[in-house]
């Protein structure tokens, strides 16, 4: 996040592909809706589901919460 607020291009493509990384190799062991967004790049959704929170906004692929 530090990364995006100052404009560090290079360090956000770095992350970014590290965690398409994670996503490619461990997808059968997070939560599928963690999965989800890592995978639509929905970080903050990402970071809003790991932080425990339940009224994660629907976006735009009009899917529906999955509940745990």
């Amino acid at each position: 996040m530090g990364a995006i607020a100052q404009s560090d291009g290079p360090t956000i493509a770095s992350e970014m592909a590290r965690l398409d990384g994670f996503l490619q190799f461990g997808r059968r062991e997070l939560h599928p809706q963690l999965g989800h967004f890592l995978e639509n790049r929905s970080y903050a959704k990402a970071l809003m589901y790991l932080g425990g929170e339940s009224d994660i906004p629907i976006g735009v692929c009009g899917g529906r919460a999955v509940k745990s």
